[in-house]
């Protein structure tokens, strides 16, 4: 797999949020075995023994500790590293805790996707961007069928409904900044 892969990435800058998380640390770690010069952006792990504790002696890549929802600082982070590619994984999710902090799971998965989207919109060369969001974008309609794309948005918790939210918020940019037909 890695020799399918490291073309793509082998010497090229790849920005990533949220990568003191789960995945994040597992991506930017593979990222790292392939070539890549990574830089995170992302809260402090909220985990002393995670997997992003574990890696960080390995300076598997360079690291700045924030929030997305500072479009200050998340736009001249990116502004700085130019990257190639940015995969957009920070967010707060966790389902139960979106029942707690309901405001602040929006403000962060889509304002935060927004803030992402803008900073590389103002880039001044192309950037592959992936963002990460969830099957449970799709509304629940308790079946035993897989989601496909073509499946409406929705969402009841307030998790899932803002990450069905960031789902719009990634076609507007996509059709408003990054239309190749423009």
């Amino acid at each position: 797999m890695y020799d399918r892969l490291s073309p793509y990435y082998s010497g090229r800058k790849i920005f990533v949020t949220g990568h003191t998380g789960f995945k994040g640390s597992w991506l930017v770690s593979c990222l790292h075995l392939l070539g890549a010069r990574v830089k995170g952006y992302a809260l402090a792990p909220e985990y002393d023994n995670g997997l992003f504790s574990l890696l960080k002696p390995l300076n598997v890549c360079e690291t700045t500790i924030a929030d997305v929802r500072n479009k200050v600082q998340l736009e001249k982070e990116i502004n700085l590293f130019q990257p190639d590619y940015v995969f957009h994984l920070a967010a707060q999710p966790l389902v139960r805790r979106s029942y707690k902090i309901p405001a602040e799971t929006f403000d962060v998965n889509v304002g935060g996707t927004a803030n992402v989207l803008e900073a590389v919109s103002h880039l001044q060369k192309r950037c592959t961007v992936v963002v990460v969001t969830t099957d449970k974008v799709y509304q629940n309609k308790e079946t035993n069928m897989l989601y496909s794309e073509e499946d409406p948005l929705g969402g009841f918790d307030p998790y899932s409904a803002s990450k069905a939210c960031a789902e719009l918020v990634v076609t507007s940019f996509r059709y408003s900044f990054f239309n190749a037909a423009q």
